[in-house]
């Protein structure tokens, strides 16, 4: 019987035998190669010049849901699990190569056994996309979706599983845009494959419901690898973290501040940093407008001003510049000998125009200063920038989509802009969160 994909299969070549799982190909995929997945989730490829024989070990069953529906304890907390896409929440069907998890409640026990234990759990799946793919206006659902559960009652906390790349966006939206938050909202991810051995996938699952369901904050928070081991979970503030690694476990880190807490896989928390609301039983309110005429723009060695035209030309409302160090743009002090590398004239375009432009630092770390050198206190002084203290450029970015959303004039902007609502600006950074 000739083997077909899903199949478990050894293939033989002249030196070695490998035995595994046989894959689908994408189309994309260099053609003369057969692909099996190995025991501990990697996949190779296998010259098929080199392979003498393909024996199948077994056929391919279609994987099925658990019959027995899991009951409710009564001792437990209520946690609602809520998927916006990612891999995490996500099992492999190697006959397509597709997904098919259902997203319930008996799919992650299933996943994770040890959840059952933890609470009782409510799942559902509210999107499937690419974190990267994601737009203000899933955002605005998203806080819709999760103020639904966290106004019930008997809901305890609230998990959100999203894709890596765009998270740190995401949760800094839902710290502006749920109001009078009174339960935690834990967003929790996974850099690897669920179905790769070395996937932090269920570790941070794991310590995600055990934190919605017995951290005592009301915040939005990550809760993602604190190591490249799998020692504990961070919780990170949504408002301090930023993805510094495209593919360690641990790739999330607090920025300017210390976590708040440790989540251990055992239940354990450890508080780090007791900045953060309690739980209340106030009613969580969605306040969700945002103005999408806002950019996010990193400035460079060499960056012409006429980059700026596009936003002025397309009457957009509100700018972020990424500056170099304590706030810098380019050219400020040589109009005459740079004049297409100065960004002084366009940024007073911008501001004739009642374009908000926020000044950040690409340091991430530390925050930016309006008075230090001459240049900075002519943006800030002649060209009314707002300085935007130790906000990160996304969370500002997204802060400054929000306040716009509100408010006009810039004016009105800057003292929202520089008004502290969820973490976002810290009067003293802490010297231990740096590089933590």
């Amino acid at each position: 019987m000739k083997p077909e994909p899903g199949d478990i299969v050894k293939v033989r070549t002249k030196d070695e035998t490998y035995e595994g799982i046989l894959m689908p190909r994408p189309e994309i995929f260099e053609k003369g190669y057969v692909i099996i997945k190995l025991d501990n989730g990697y996949n190779i490829g296998v010259d098929e010049k080199r392979i003498s024989r393909i024996e199948l070990v077994s056929k391919y069953h279609m994987p099925s849901a658990p019959e027995k529906k899991i009951t409710p304890k009564k001792n437990l907390p209520n946690v609602s699990i809520l998927s916006f896409g990612g891999t995490i929440s996500s099992k492999v069907d190697y006959k397509t190569g597709g997904v098919y998890a259902a997203y319930s409640a008996d799919d992650f026990v299933q996943m994770v056994p040890e959840l059952g234990n933890i609470a009782n759990l409510k799942a559902e799946q509210v999107m499937k996309l690419m974190s990267e793919d994601m737009v203000p206006e899933h955002w605005k659902a998203m806080a819709e979706s999760i103020a639904n559960e966290l106004n019930k009652e008997e809901v305890a906390g609230v998990v959100v599983t999203h894709g890596t790349d765009t998270l740190h966006f995401s949760t800094a939206a839902m710290s502006f845009f749920l109001k009078n938050l009174n339960k935690p909202v834990v967003f929790t991810a996974s850099q690897r494959s669920i179905d790769r051995g070395s996937s932090d996938a269920f570790s941070n699952l794991l310590c995600a419901v055990n934190a919605a369901a017995n951290f005592d904050g009301a915040a939005v928070v990550t809760c993602l690898h604190g190591t490249t081991d799998d020692n504990y979970c961070t919780l990170n503030r949504g408002t301090k973290v930023r993805k510094l690694h495209s593919s360690r476990r641990d790739a999330f880190r607090p920025i300017n501040e210390l976590p708040l807490a440790k989540v251990f896989e055992d239940g354990k928390i450890e508080v780090l940093n007791n900045d953060y609301s309690k739980r209340s039983a106030g009613k969580v309110e969605v306040d969700n407008k945002f103005e999408s005429k806002t950019a996010l723009v990193y400035v460079y060695p060499g960056m012409e001003n006429e980059v700026l035209d596009y936003y002025i030309k397309n009457k957009f409302k509100g700018i972020v510049i990424a500056a170099t160090g304590l706030g810098h743009v380019a050219g400020l002090g040589m109009q005459e000998t740079y004049p297409k590398h100065s960004l002084y004239k366009k940024i007073k375009e911008l501001n004739e125009g009642k374009i908000a432009v926020v000044i950040t630092t690409q340091t991430l770390y530390g925050r930016v200063h309006p008075y230090v050198y001459t240049n900075l206190r002519k943006l800030s002084m002649e060209l009314n920038c707002i300085f935007a203290e130790d906000m990160l450029p996304e969370t500002a970015y997204v802060k400054l989509g929000w306040v716009l959303g509100h408010v006009p004039k810039i004016e009105e902007v800057k003292k929202m802009m520089l008004t502290n609502y969820a973490g976002e600006i810290t009067e003293r950074s802490d010297a231990r969160g740096f590089l933590y």
